[in-house]
């Protein structure tokens, strides 16, 4: 700034550096671009004169996240350097695991020094916690050692799970081959860089590139890592604003001269530095990262790439994107549809440490002398569904313990997102009978001879007051029996109660409906009906009450007509 009069300054690498150059930049109202200081300490929010031409480390986040919710993981480990690179993600990851309902029990911090003794004993550390899960998030000079002796200490095995962030996924082609080998099983999340023509034309170059500069070597690398690409983004980006912007005056301004060379409070400013400023955050082009757009100024995140370390390198298993979550594809055109689900049936087929196709449980039951909860069962002589304790016909020693109550317990505890060793045990009342009472069952609990109790116990209030009871899985369903005596009067009428008072009432008029019509047909002519007019209505409506318990052959087309008329 001084001796040249910079207009512009593309880095520095790390984090922790470029904190010192910004705030220099600031002074001189000079640009600083970074395409590798990826900590969320660095905001460009805070920092106007800083441009992050890289995506933010807490990008990832989500990403990730996804992942543990996909896998149905409950605890994670979070393992990072203990730098400003290292602690800048960790809030960020703390929040989003809260959001999922996802414990972090321990947080292990390793410092850049540390050597392998020191890695060991903290690795070996680890293993005594029940937590199988762990988040790497570390810079891959310190993260290479870091798997090296993870597996030395037996921790590549079956039964673990390792996420790396994107610090060690964009850095693992120039990876020694014992750091990889070291790594195999564990997954990882990168940006996704869209395939295009200019890549692969790009590729070619630096292949033969490569392969001019290094004719003695045996490898020549493919690509450039990713921060090589947002590298070479990064110069184009800004070469096209300067153009943008004409020429440049290398003189800075200055209110306080001064002769004193090392004063770096009196550098002086640039004059068109906010105008070169302001054009760098509105380049947008097509670069060999894809679209290359500055969105408050850091580079826009589109997708993430899922992969899985196997053999010589990784495969891709899948993709994140904000809209669309996990999928096995990156389809352009589902990155506007949203609310999909990140499940495990998304991704591709996985190896796990210790060439597993098994998913992880993500926790482990520890035997190294951790005590097991000791479990009261009731040893009793009826209601054997419920519990039942006998011993082995076979062994004569050895107790089995069955039963609804007991089978239940097992189940939830191997539902459990965490080991609960655990072991019945049968009680029996002290003068040997059977239980007259379940409460000298809570009175074991109570006075801690025993953690926990399994059985038909009933919930009490006075009960409550002494020990805590789950949730009940079952109802008692009280009833009451009572008694009645015979009522030979009700009985006597029990044949009406099928039909309701209305329709009674109604074919009591219909027969007297039906005896008045025969009435007025038959009284001028039949002599059958009766002689006076009161036997002949009586008979009638006798008729009409016998038509619906049998039929009258004799007067059959009698009472149909009286019907139709």
């Amino acid at each position: 700034m001084k001796d040249v009069g910079v207009q512009a300054i593309i880095g520095p690498q790390q984090s922790t550096q470029a904190s010192f150059v910004i705030d220099l930049g600031e002074k001189a109202l000079v640009p600083i671009v970074s395409f590798s200081a990826t900590s969320p300490y660095l905001s460009p929010l805070e920092r106007p004169y800083f441009i992050r031409t890289a995506i933010d480390d807490s990008t990832q986040v989500q990403a990730i996240a996804a992942i543990i919710q996909a896998f149905e993981w409950k605890e994670v480990v979070l393992i990072y350097e203990k730098t400003q690179y290292g602690k800048g993600v960790i809030p960020y990851f703390i929040d989003s695991f809260q959001d999922i309902d996802v414990r972090v029990p321990y947080r292990s911090t390793i410092p850049l020094d540390a050597n392998d003794d020191q890695l060991l004993k903290e690795l070996h550390k680890l293993t005594t916690m029940q937590t199988r899960v762990f988040i790497v998030h570390m810079s891959s000079s310190v993260g290479s050692r870091f798997f090296i002796n993870a597996n030395n200490a037996g921790m590549m095995n079956q039964g673990y799970a390792w996420i790396v962030t994107d610090g060690l996924s964009n850095l693992l082609a120039p990876m020694d081959s014992s750091v990889i080998d070291s790594m195999q099983g564990v997954l990882g999340v990168r940006p996704y860089i869209p395939k295009s023509k200019q890549l692969e034309e790009f590729k070619v170059r630096w292949k033969r590139k490569s392969y001019l500069s290094n004719k003695n070597s045996e490898t020549v690398s493919d690509l450039p890592s990713l921060y090589g690409i947002w590298a070479y983004d990064t110069v184009w980006a800004l070469a096209m604003a300067v153009e943008r912007v004409g020429t440049l005056d290398p003189q800075f301004l200055s209110s306080n001269p001064t002769n004193n060379l090392t004063d770096l409070s009196r550098i002086g400013y640039s004059p068109i530095g906010p105008r070169l400023l302001q054009t760098i955050l509105s380049t947008r082009f097509n670069g060999l990262s894809g679209d290359f757009q500055l969105v408050k100024g850091q580079l826009k995140s589109y997708a993430f790439q899922i992969f899985n370390v196997i053999g010589e390198g990784e495969r891709v298993i899948g993709y994140w994107t904000p809209t669309v979550g996990i999928s096995k594809k990156l389809d352009p055109a589902n990155k506007l549809r949203s609310n999909s689900s990140n499940m495990m049936s998304n991704l591709k087929a996985v190896v796990w440490p210790g060439d597993s196709t098994t998913k992880p449980k993500g926790w482990a039951i520890l035997t190294n002398g951790q005590e097991r909860l000791k479990v009261l069962v009731p040893h009793k002589y009826h209601f054997y569904q419920f519990v039942n304790v006998e011993q082995d016909p076979i062994t004569a020693k050895t107790i089995n313990i069955t039963g609804f109550c007991p089978e239940l317990f097992r189940s939830v505890a191997n539902r459990l997102p965490f080991g609960l060793p655990y072991e019945f045990r049968a009680y029996l009342p002290p003068d040997g009978k059977d239980f007259k009472s379940y409460d000298v069952v809570i009175d074991q609990v109570y006075f801690k001879k025993f953690d926990a109790a399994v059985g038909d116990i009933t919930i009490l209030a006075n009960r409550s007051t002494y020990v805590d009871f789950t949730m009940p899985y079952s109802e008692s369903g009280v009833q009451m029996v009572v008694a009645i005596e015979d009522n030979l009067d009700k009985e006597l009428w029990m044949f009406v109660k099928p039909l309701s008072l209305g329709l009674w009432l109604m074919t009591i008029v219909g027969f007297i409906y039906i005896g008045v019509v025969v009435w007025i047909l038959e009284c001028p002519t039949n002599t059958e009906l009766g002689v006076s007019r009161g036997e002949r209505l009586q008979t009638s409506l006798w008729y009409s009450f016998l038509t619906l318990v049998f039929a009258q052959r004799k007067y059959l087309k009698l009472y149909l007509l009286a019907i139709l008329i």
